[in-house]
């Protein structure tokens, strides 16, 4: 690594040779590159330089501290919606949390990578945005199989946090008009301690708020929202099979035999299960109606078989009068009737004389007596 020129005694070199002068400025040349030449730093000797004690970086302190407020940019994929329950006025879901913001002191030139993805236990060596959600009502994080945390810097002092989260969130609603309501659910994101001198949340330019491809739910309709402020939530009025099934079995029930009893029975279970609320609501209004209209069938049902029994009763009555007469007209002297205690002796027709009896010989000729 360096070059050496030794003289011999029984060798004389002349200095003013030019290739000798050339050897000499080519050995000062290698020397000085070795001497100058820097050995690669290690990245955990890069980490310690550049967030380490050494370092000189607090993370107690925000990014330009006592100069601008730093800007957060937020974008929120959802991964799956759970229950939306209108009795607890709450909504649960599952979402990746991304915030990226700018600090310079993490800036650095020294490693070739554009970007370093760290632990996420080196969360704790860096500032953070206090970043938390005003109308939560409760969370958890995701441990498995570890942390569902990532950080990532990039050479301008970029840094991407991003975070997977469940959160139980409040949505005031009101069913007053339901099911030709609309209802505004938020996901209010604020920080916990800074003010807007210090701190800025905004939202991603392209794509603030993502959902994963095929997320539906059962009872709602997910649509793509444009404002950011709000999230309405649809519910599906064009369910109307529940009103026409009542109506349809009000139809049928006119068209059963009054013998029939079971099947003229009221269909009314799919009614029960409704948004409980303390206020009346539209759709109770309209079931109520509905209700009406399936009693007032019940009681026309009534009413028919009421009247289809005592014509058949009074058939029955007549036809059996009718046959008793009948029978008591040969087999009895008396006609009695069923509404009457007393019975009437019936005119017997006049008997014919009896005939003389008939004397016969031996020779088989007949002869009158008297």
């Amino acid at each position: 690594s360096c070059c050496v020129i030794t003289a011999d005694s029984s060798v004389m070199l002349e200095w003013s040779d030019p290739f000798v002068h050339a050897l000499v400025a080519r050995c000062k040349e290698l020397d000085h590159a070795v001497r100058t030449r820097q050995v690669p730093m290690s990245p955990s000797d890069f980490l310690d330089k550049l967030m380490g004690r050494t370092s000189g970086y607090d993370a107690r302190i925000r990014p330009n501290f006592k100069g601008p407020p730093v800007n957060v940019s937020c974008n929120i994929f959802i991964n799956s919606f759970g229950s939306i329950a209108e009795t607890t006025m709450d909504y649960r879901v599952n979402i990746f949390l991304r915030q990226q913001w700018n600090d310079p002191r993490l800036a650095y030139s020294e490693y070739p990578d554009d970007s370093l993805d760290l632990d996420p236990s080196m969360l704790d060596s860096i500032w953070k945005p206090d970043l938390f959600f005003a109308n939560e009502k409760g969370a958890h994080f995701h441990e498995v199989t570890t942390d569902n945390k990532l950080l990532r810097i990039f050479k301008n002092g970029n840094v991407l946090y991003s975070i997977r989260l469940t959160l139980t969130l409040s949505c005031p609603m009101d069913l007053k008009n339901f099911p030709m309501d609309v209802q505004t659910c938020i996901m209010q994101l604020e920080s916990f301690g800074y003010t807007m001198n210090d701190l800025i949340f905004e939202w991603q330019e392209n794509g603030p708020v993502q959902v994963a491809d095929g997320l539906t739910l059962p009872q709602f309709i997910l649509k793509d929202e444009s404002d950011l402020r709000y999230c309405t939530k649809h519910y599906n009025t064009g369910n109307t099979h529940t009103h026409t099934h009542t109506a349809v079995s009000i139809r049928i029930s006119f068209h059963h035999s009054p013998d029939k009893a079971p099947a003229s029975t009221l269909e009314t279970a799919g009614e029960a299960e409704q948004h409980k609320v303390s206020y009346v609501k539209a759709i109770d209004i309209w079931m109520a109606v509905c209700l009406l209209f399936v009693f007032s069938a019940l009681l026309e049902y009534a009413a028919v078989n009421f009247v289809s029994r005592q014509h058949k009763e009074l058939l029955r009555f007549r036809r059996h009068n009718k046959n008793k007469r009948n029978l008591n007209s040969f087999a009895s002297p008396f006609l009695c009737f069923d509404s009457q205690i007393i019975c009437d002796p019936l005119p017997l027709p006049p008997l014919a004389p009896p005939l003389p009896p008939r004397l016969s010989n031996r020779k088989g000729g007949h002869m009158r007596a008297g």
